[in-house]
């Protein structure tokens, strides 16, 4: 299987509401599929969504990077994987998401050579998943009734997403768990949105109050190393941290430092999944547990990193890929189960999704 084509096409879906955090808003989704196409006709299809926030990559800084790589990879075989994967991270720095597209349209089409599913190609068994579902920032009874509709379409674990006033985000927090049923998990996330100091006193002010979330997702900018190990040393509240960590190098500094209790791997921040499998393997070695995350992306790339959680149980143990329930609708061809909170993984050759 030689590499003939490398092209890209845009990918635009509604969303069935606004998505709303700390850091930006959302009306539609509106990322890049990655088509490989192979001399004996093989496809493989990789995806990246512009998180300029967090990644600082846009639509067109994306198909650039693609664009750039390209010709270092046509004509090459697809067998000699471990060389296609060293020039997409070496032909150009940075530009994690583009790099992250490219391999996981690699991936696809390795394991579709092996005629494998992509998480059994990596020495997954695992199938069957449960994400949370993210409930937007907004007003608190509509955060509520987005709450109170999600789980009574089957989730049982709730990502908040506050970040915006750490007195109004208290109430939020409050009045969603006064509402929801004692049973369903929360899980916090403030998208950089406070202080240390902002976060000690609102988490510690939830704790007294007998709130005790799953964890409390980067409370801080992600340059704060120093003021996620503080927030850590004065709550019970776990805490996770996920735009201090792109890279394998980044999440050694933090595990050093004993500054958080888990960390958020996406594919899009560690430039796809060969890292994110190393990450993985990095946080194992520390005992530290991980959950598998997304940017607002379709069910390529979403595909993708629920394969890379059947590779690594045991350290990945949580999902929030919960980025394709909250479309509207969308035009791919996917062998894969999407219900609100359930991801079921088919035994297709290859990630399962096609454009």
């Amino acid at each position: 299987m030689k590499i003939r084509s490398i092209r890209t096409q845009s990918f635009k879906a509604p969303l069935k509401t606004p998505f709303v955090t700390a850091l930006r808003r959302v009306d539609a989704l509106e990322d890049l599929i990655v088509i490989i196409e192979c001399d004996d006709g093989s496809i493989g299809y990789g995806e990246g969504a512009p998180t300029p926030q967090i990644t600082g990559e846009t639509m067109g800084s994306i198909a650039a990077a693609v664009a750039f790589i390209t010709p270092h990879l046509i004509g090459r075989e697809i067998d000699d994987f471990d060389t296609l994967l060293h020039l997409v991270h070496h032909t150009i720095v940075k530009n994690t998401t583009a790099k992250s597209a490219l391999e996981i349209a690699l991936y696809d089409l390795k394991a579709q050579a092996q005629q494998l599913p992509l998480y059994r190609m990596l020495g997954g068994e695992k199938r069957h998943f449960k994400t949370d579902i993210t409930i937007s920032m907004g007003d608190t009874d509509k955060m509520i009734e987005d709450s109170l509709k999600a789980v009574s379409l089957g989730s049982d674990t709730l990502k908040i997403k506050i970040g915006e006033n750490p007195k109004k985000d208290a109430e939020r927090i409050k009045a969603i768990v006064q509402a929801v049923p004692i049973s369903v998990a929360l899980r916090l996330d403030a998208n950089q949105g406070w202080s240390a100091q902002e976060s000690v006193i609102l988490l510690q002010t939830l704790e007294k109050e007998g709130i005790l979330a799953e964890f409390i997702e980067q409370p801080v900018p992600a340059d704060d190393t120093e003021g996620l190990r503080y927030i850590k040393e004065r709550v019970m509240t776990p805490v996770l941290a996920d735009e201090s960590v792109f890279s394998p190098k980044d999440a050694k500094t933090i595990l050093e430092m004993e500054a958080v209790d888990y960390i958020n791997i996406k594919l899009a921040k560690t430039g796809g999944i060969s890292r994110a499998l190393a990450l993985a393997d990095l946080c194992a070695q520390y005992n530290v547990q991980c959950m598998l995350g997304c940017m607002l992306e379709g069910p390529v790339s979403v595909a993708a990193g629920v394969h890379v959680a059947s590779a690594r149980p045991e350290t990945i143990t949580m999902l929030d890929l919960d980025a394709v329930s909250l479309l509207a609708s969308h035009p791919l061809k996917s062998d894969i189960l999407f219900h609100e909170s359930e991801i079921v993984l088919s035994d297709t050759p290859g990630i399962g999704v096609s454009f």
